[in-house]
């Protein structure tokens, strides 16, 4: 869900030579480009104090008593088991845990104390300085392809609570270890579909399943879908080949993170993201218009072709 201010990590062009090719058409005239974040970030503030000290957030059994901590305690509930307690927000089977493990708190996986650290904050996403209760907006909208809360609803107070809460004595505004996704370095080979194919036969169908729509027991979705219609959408951040290869390569398969190369993190982001999901909220006109406007970089396969079909496109 939740992360440090966005520095999309580009990843180097996507390779699948017999498979994959940039879509083909007229696009419709595009935007103007949003203000790098970057640089935005830099205009707008002194450069921040960077720490090289872990942080831990406060332990589950020393939540507060009381109202307060009756609401710490709600967001929990929501964060952990999103389409139970926030149902009617959510589009699809995934819950918040799914991206941000260990109950919000775990280093590398965007864990949710960093958003309270590190919000309000410009995104290039947006082209505006986000609140982190529009922060949490964008998640239900796009990672789990629901229509976004208001922002003084209880579900967004309660997660901005809990996030409040787990960042206790957490330096507000400076980068911390391990407060978004793993930040890859290029990788010496091109990601590519075929290589990624194998890597996850071998490492990720055991939970995830062949077809890639998880694993569900009774009412509860055990192992999340990565692709499908029950998946994030095509703008969400976890679509983009970096943040998913960052977040592989620390953190699965679970239990084993580190355990996969980061060639192959890149190669088996890239076939995750080279399957159909649903499609970006922000569609206009055509995919091939999309794409330019808000989907132009090797970081994305959104308008892509792959195996005969333009991702972002009907069947």
């Amino acid at each position: 869900m939740s992360r440090q201010p966005e520095k999309f990590a580009r990843s180097p062009s996507a390779s699948a030579p017999a498979n994959v090719a940039p879509t083909t058409g007229t696009a419709a005239p595009a935007a103007p480009a949003a203000p790098d974040s970057a640089q935005a970030q830099k205009a707008a503030a002194p450069a921040a104090t960077v720490t090289t000290i872990a942080f831990a957030p406060p332990p589950e059994d020393a939540m507060p008593e009381g109202q307060y901590g009756d609401v710490v305690r709600r967001g929990e509930q929501i964060f952990m088991e999103t389409s139970k307690y926030a149902g009617r927000f959510v589009g699809n089977n995934l819950n918040c845990v799914n991206c941000h493990l260990d109950a919000g708190r775990k280093p590398n996986s965007a864990p949710l104390w960093a958003s309270f650290i590190h919000y309000p904050a410009y995104r290039a996403k947006t082209g505006q300085v986000d609140t982190l209760a529009s922060r949490i907006q964008g998640c239900f909208e796009y990672s789990m392809n629901g229509k976004a809360p208001a922002a003084d609803d209880e579900v967004i107070t309660a997660l901005q609570t809990y996030a409040f809460w787990l960042a206790k004595g957490a330096p507000v505004g400076t980068p911390v270890p391990g407060s978004g996704y793993k930040k890859l370095q290029k990788p010496a080979q091109p990601a590519d579909y075929a290589r990624g194919e194998k890597v996850y036969a071998q490492n990720c169908a055991l939970c995830h399943g062949v077809d890639g729509q998880g694993q569900r027991s009774a009412d509860k979705q055990v192992f999340p879908p990565l692709w499908g219609p029950k998946s994030y959408n095509w703008g969400a951040g976890m679509h983009q080949m970096g943040n998913a290869a960052g977040f592989i390569q620390a953190n699965m398969p679970l239990g084993l993170g580190g355990s996969l190369s980061e060639q192959d993190a890149w190669d088996v982001a890239m076939f995750m993201n080279s399957h159909e999901r649903p499609q970006d909220p922000r569609f206009a006109v055509s995919v091939a218009a999309t794409r330019k406007k808000y989907h132009d970089s090797d970081d994305s396969m959104y308008g892509l072709t792959v195996n005969g079909h333009v991702l972002g496109s009907p069947r």
